[in-house]
């Protein structure tokens, strides 16, 4: 066993004795578990940690894989997560009054005669908004770092990325805590079909790609471009122009309306208005002529013609390659075997596009193990950081997720702010530049060596409590350690201290990377 010799001349023993103190228990212990496991766990969660590796193995492979594809549904957080998230303010679940609110707080900054009244009103206003994007931002975090079902909470991320909106257009700061929660996490296991549904029927996507004003005579094809050329079939996949201004035609009158009273409609097309929250189909607005898309004709019925257009699509052989091929991309490598794929987009045809079914198809492949075993998954800068904090503090809840926030901004991967509805990137080529490295060092140096500020709560006169972790514990000595080269094991060798030591661990080549089944080879 390896023993760092510390300057003050205390061992680890002590240093864990301190370390559990500092924060109110023990580390989660774990027996021995192998490279295999590991790579396993790590590659389907946001990091692995001395509670989920617990759980692993008291659970075995099986039943634990069984649990994350097939997650109760009221899987709950840590009580200290779960009342975090129940004292912000409910952005989760913004009705129309909630949002026609804020539109009245920003109509009346407006009107202010008084310019510093005005600014200093506007500014209060943006504030509101900011204050919802960092909650919708902080319940995420939550979630990804101490949530039992894992496997959906990285797949949410996946689905959010995948039908990407961004934080700063119009009124969608308001939107976004409703968005992830209603249109993606509920349906990140589900059927593709109704995720899609979803995200179609949601004002924070309508919004972003512009179908709120997509109406018979003003036709905008910007939403109808993007679910073909993203969400579903993907860029050469066979449809045309025509199909794209088709759908588009399809989807006029399907928008958005925050007022509580219907709009005004003559008798003949009242009984076809739909309305679902904001959510408004209006009669008024629909292109009611005949389309044909994808080579079907779709006779004008109001929005019965999306759901018959979505059917198309979802069914499409080439949305089951295309979609296929983001999750292999995902979680397997940045060029994944097409055989692998293949078997996913048949498991996909045949039952519904349902994504548990999916994954199933895809960790079971020989493929799959395979990448575990030889491949490493780069991390990009969301499972960096996930994985830093949940791999340095476990089930310890942090009281403050804005120092994550910030990081994750920085290195360019922040919450709801990819700009264009292409979403971050999955490859690893996209992350692993000079520069990137570089704030990686530092914030492994902020985690390593200090709390960073995730122990003080975000308010004005709250005060920092201070810890560090320790990451020479249990589930090292009983697995991580074996997956080091000599090469970093020397380097920690090196280290003058716990926090030095955390932070060459969390810098480590090693780190960097998703797990590997394979131990690493050794020069002779």
């Amino acid at each position: 066993m390896m023993i760092i010799k510390l300057r003050n001349g205390f061992g680890l023993a002590a240093l864990a004795i301190a370390a559990a103190a500092v924060f109110g228990g023990r580390p989660a212990q774990a027996a021995d578990i192998s490279a295999h496991d590991l790579a396993l766990i790590d590659r389907l969660t946001w990091g692995v940690n001395g509670s989920t590796v617990a759980q692993f193995q008291k659970l075995g492979a099986a039943r634990w894989l069984d649990q994350q594809l097939h997650p109760a549904a009221d899987n709950p957080l840590p009580p200290p997560a779960a009342a975090q998230i129940e004292a912000m303010s409910d952005a989760s679940n913004l009705t129309p009054a909630t949002i026609n609110a804020f539109q009245a707080q920003a109509k009346e900054a407006n009107q202010l005669t008084d310019p510093e009244a005005r600014k200093t009103a506007k500014q209060v206003y943006q504030q509101a908004l900011n204050d919802c994007a960092k909650q919708a931002a902080s319940r995420s975090i939550l979630r990804a770092l101490y949530a039992p079902d894992q496997l959906r909470e990285r797949m949410s991320w996946f689905w959010l990325n995948h039908f990407n909106v961004h934080q700063s257009k119009a009124e969608l700061r308001l939107l976004l805590g409703d968005y992830e929660d209603r249109a993606i996490r509920a349906h990140a296991l589900g059927k593709f079909g109704d995720l899609l549904r979803a995200t179609l029927r949601h004002p924070a996507m309508l919004r972003y790609l512009d179908n709120a004003g997509n109406a018979n005579g003003r036709l905008n094809e910007n939403y109808a471009r993007e679910i073909m050329e993203l969400h579903t079939m993907g860029v050469g996949s066979g449809y045309t122009q025509a199909d794209v201004e088709a759908l588009a035609r399809i989807l006029t009158g399907v928008g958005i309306d925050y007022r509580p009273e219907d709009p005004k409609l003559r008798p003949a097309l009242a009984s076809q208005l739909v309305r679902d929250g904001a959510f408004e189909f209006n009669p008024a607005r629909h292109d009611y002529s005949d389309k044909v898309f994808l080579g079907h004709t779709i006779r004008g019925s109001g929005l019965a013609e999306v759901d018959q257009a979505l059917d198309l699509i979802v069914h499409n052989p080439a949305t089951a390659q295309h979609v296929s091929r983001k999750i292999a991309t995902y979680f397997v490598s940045d060029e994944p075997p097409q055989s692998l794929i293949d078997k996913m987009a048949k498991t996909f045809i045949a039952s519904d596009g349902d994504i548990a079914q999916v994954l199933a198809t895809m960790i079971g492949a020989p493929e799959f193990d395979a990448s575990l075993k030889t491949g490493e998954r780069f991390k990009d800068p969301v499972g960096y950081v996930y994985s830093a904090v949940r791999l340095a503090y476990d089930d310890k809840v942090v009281l403050n997720t804005v120092p994550i926030q910030r990081w994750l901004g920085r290195l360019g991967e922040g919450l709801y702010q990819r700009q264009t509805p292409d979403g971050y990137p999955l490859t690893a080529s996209a992350w692993n530049g000079p520069g990137q490295m570089m704030l990686r060092f530092e914030i492994a140096r902020q985690i390593g060596s200090g709390s960073a500020g995730l122990f003080k709560p975000d308010q004005a006169d709250a005060k920092d409590r201070p810890a560090f972790p320790l990451l020479q514990n249990a589930l090292y000595f009983g697995g991580l350690s074996r997956t080091l080269s000599s090469t970093t094991r020397s380097a920690l060798d090196s280290a003058v201290s716990p926090q030095d030591w955390n932070t060459l661990f969390l810098s480590s080549p090693e780190f960097m990377v998703r797990q590997r089944a394979e131990l690493p080879h050794e020069p002779s």
